[in-house]
């Protein structure tokens, strides 16, 4: 797999300089191309997390009031190497062998090989209820800064476990838990009035934006309101 950020459509607002570092780490990357679309669907999404919004750093990853981020979205994980190796996470030379015998980088991140990575994804559908036992834990330990965000793919809200992980989180007013989905029209069944009404309904406060513009992904992951889980829908172009 080699991306092109051209090719993605980006509204760039970062440095020229950060840009160039990105393009030059994404060409690195090689492999899996059947998951492709999936990681080209979550690149710009999570660049702006990563340098505009995330607390957190290659200093702090273990640091109890860091943000935490959560990728759901486990399929095609090649963009989040990429934009890990960009901000000083993992070396970069780790990108030129990805699911190698010898490589940490597999298809799907493993919290424990890859720094920086909290939770290991795989099988879609169960991150964001693993968003909401974060959450929840954070609560319990009195921590109120933190923030939870949750990447996930349209297609995953097919699976129930999501259906109770947002009814949960808008009964118990999970609000320093924001939702990221990238929704590529992927999913078999699709609802009615639209993704954000599926989790508005629940009790959270929801954005739809461009999944490509930059300033607008930015304004739409601090949004969020005292008391309501948050939820940021992210269109980019059908999946083919």
């Amino acid at each position: 797999m080699r991306f092109n950020l051209q090719a993605s459509g980006m509204t760039v607002t970062t440095t020229t300089a950060d840009l160039s570092v990105l393009d030059g780490l994404l060409r690195r990357v090689t492999g899996d191309e059947k998951h492709a679309p999936s990681a080209h669907s979550t690149l710009d999404v999570l660049w702006v997390l990563y340098d505009r919004i995330l607390r957190v750093t290659p200093d702090t990853v273990d640091a109890p009031d860091r943000d935490r981020f959560l990728l759901s979205k486990g399929h095609g994980p090649a963009a989040y190497y990429a934009v890990l190796a960009a901000r000083g996470f993992i070396p970069p030379e780790w990108l030129d062998d990805l699911a190698g015998p010898d490589s940490r980088l597999g298809h799907h991140p493993d919290r424990l090989l890859v720094p920086g990575v909290e939770i290991g994804s795989g099988s879609l559908g169960h991150g964001l209820g693993l968003g909401v036992g974060t959450a929840l834990g954070l609560r319990a330990q009195g921590l109120s800064d933190p923030r939870v965000y949750v990447l996930l793919g349209d297609a995953e809200l097919d699976e129930g476990a999501n259906h109770e992980a947002i009814a949960y989180a808008g009964a118990t007013g999970l609000d320093r838990l924001t939702a990221v989905v990238v929704d590529n029209r992927s999913a078999t069944h699709g609802w009615p009035g639209g993704i954000d009404t599926r989790f508005t309904v629940n009790g959270w406060t929801a954005t739809t934006v461009d999944g490509r513009d930059h300033d607008a992904i930015a304004a739409a992951l601090t949004a969020h309101r005292p008391g309501r889980p948050h939820v940021v829908v992210a269109v980019v172009a059908p999946k083919h």
